[in-house]
């Protein structure tokens, strides 16, 4: 057994996130969990690199949920998207998502999704940056126009839904966990849930 308590004796999972996104990733895992909203402030710190935001907040997350949940394995997730030197956050409308597509066009972009496990009962801290490079093709005005209208994927980084026809828009992808793109590592995931004594392929409650 890896370390951690014995998988009967396993803490309540806790997704710190109220994304609809995270929640479906995590539901495939088929363990119950719960739902928290963490209070943290996002903003990136002076000269701080993406991965290292996204790694903070993932933490920062986790951490927020842990006095509410004293014995608990915690998930907190972050995602930073860079095109070039920018950082680009979800666009909230139209307008913002066609600017951000128009930019986006014919350029790669990198993803960073951070994942932290946290044991509230130990103290015990795990964390991973996944990256994923999107190449987004070159597009006109009328596809960025009529995937927007269909879609309307304004509470996405990057104005694109890869789970859906979004896919569309992209060239190609490189990445170690197709899941960290929508928002939550689930490999990675498994890897720490393993950590603390949790095998997700055998796990039928305590």
């Amino acid at each position: 057994m890896k370390p951690g308590r014995a998988q009967s004796e396993q803490a309540r999972l806790v997704l710190a996130s109220t994304s609809r996104y995270r929640r479906e990733l995590l539901s495939r895992l088929h363990i119950p969990f719960d739902v928290v909203s963490p209070d943290v402030d996002e903003t990136p710190l002076p000269d701080e690199s993406p991965s290292a935001t996204a790694l903070r907040l993932s933490v920062l997350k986790a951490q927020a949920a842990a006095s509410a949940y004293p014995d608990a394995l915690i998930i907190g997730s972050d995602q930073v998207l860079m095109l070039d030197d920018e950082q680009l956050g979800k666009p909230g409308d139209f307008d913002k998502a066609f600017a951000q597509l128009k930019k986006m066009q014919g350029k790669a972009m990198v993803f960073h999704t951070a994942l932290t496990l946290l044991n509230s009962r130990t103290g015990r801290t795990q964390t991973r940056d996944v990256p994923t490079v999107v190449h987004i093709r070159p597009l006109t005005d009328a596809q960025i126009d009529a995937y927007l209208r269909k879609e309307q994927p304004y509470d996405c980084a990057g104005s694109a839904k890869s789970e859906s026809l979004g896919i569309a828009l992209m060239e190609r992808m490189e990445s170690p966990d197709p899941t960290a793109l929508i928002g939550l590592p689930l490999m990675a995931l498994t890897d720490m849930l393993a950590g603390e004594g949790v095998d997700v392929l055998t796990w039928r409650g305590a």
